[in-house]
């Protein structure tokens, strides 16, 4: 790599507020506020609204949609479709 062209590569947590979890990881993002981790060292934080602590699809906690029920309130609201028969 070339020196001087690629941003810093540093140590810093990543705090899901909807989980109330936090990840100490190594990004190039970086931040003003900072946060006393476990290890006793001070860490740049970054706030993010969803993680794989909160997101759905992770946690197993995501919602199935009935395709079939969007469907019959369709056609229930606006008439089922005729279609012409072949000859």
């Amino acid at each position: 790599m070339r020196p001087g062209i690629h941003p810093s590569y540093e140590p810093i947590v990543f705090r899901d507020k909807a989980a109330d979890v936090a990840f100490l990881t190594r990004s190039t993002m970086t931040s003003t506020e900072t946060i006393e981790w476990e290890d006793g060292r001070t860490y740049p934080v970054v706030d993010v609204d969803v993680s794989s602590a909160s997101h759905p699809f992770w946690t197993g906690r995501g919602r199935v949609l009935d395709t079939a029920g969007r469907v019959e309130k369709f056609e229930k609201r606006y008439g089922k479709r005729v279609r012409p028969q072949a000859r």
